[in-house]
């Protein structure tokens, strides 16, 4: 009966033609480990009689070279590649920790609680979460001391804002002329309500304000 090959469901099988490896990543914040490349024999003597086939017209070697190259099939995904793939497991394992708590495959170096032994998904490090929760309330409290200034006193809220000039197309950030050309930001006979223009009549055209 064949050994047992442990394996888990975060990694990524990066083997070629030449041998084994594979990428192992942490399900918490995706870092990841890559096995050492561990070379195939099997595919190192296929090369070295294809390089021998290629030099010789000899019927023979060619078909010992079609049928290497069948044993080689037959291996990459058979017992060379579960021995590989044991290998690649225990070459990693110290820079991984399962968490009881969820299951999870976690990397020791960012996502493990070492004094609790549970990932810090489950169990997050003191420390760590009362730095975001200060920082947190500091940004909602900046928020609302902000909301309790008024910030439209020396603004001019009756008449529509531009951010380009209408005269030269430079950028504005309020005033009443450009400060590129000196054109007129507001027109005249504009609308105070929506800074659509009058051409001379007593409403505006586009919300009805008197003039």
């Amino acid at each position: 009966m064949a050994d047992i090959v442990p394996f888990t469901d975060n990694y990524v099988d990066q083997s070629n033609e030449n041998g084994y490896q594979f990428e192992f990543r942490c399900e918490r914040c995706g870092n990841g480990y890559r096995s050492p490349f561990q070379a195939d024999k099997l595919a190192r003597g296929r090369g070295l009689l294809r390089m021998a086939t290629n030099l010789s017209d000899n019927v023979g070697l060619g078909r010992l070279g079609r049928a290497s190259d069948s044993l080689l099939d037959r291996a990459t995904g058979s017992a060379a590649k579960d021995k590989a793939l044991a290998a690649a497991v225990e070459a990693v394992r110290p820079n991984f920790q399962q968490c009881r708590g969820c299951g999870d495959w976690v990397c020791k170096e960012v996502c493990w609680n070492d004094q609790i032994g549970q990932c810090v998904t489950c169990s997050p490090i003191v420390a760590e979460e009362l730095s975001r929760a200060q920082a947190r309330a500091q940004v909602e409290q900046i928020q609302e001391k902000t909301r309790e200034v008024d910030w439209t006193s020396d603004l001019d809220l009756t008449t529509r804002a531009k951010v380009s000039c209408p005269h030269c197309g430079a950028a504005v950030s309020g005033g009443k002329f450009c400060g590129e050309c000196g054109g007129a930001l507001r027109a005249q006979g504009e609308c105070t309500n929506c800074g659509t223009p009058l051409a001379g009549a007593k409403f505006c055209g586009e919300c009805g304000q008197k003039a």
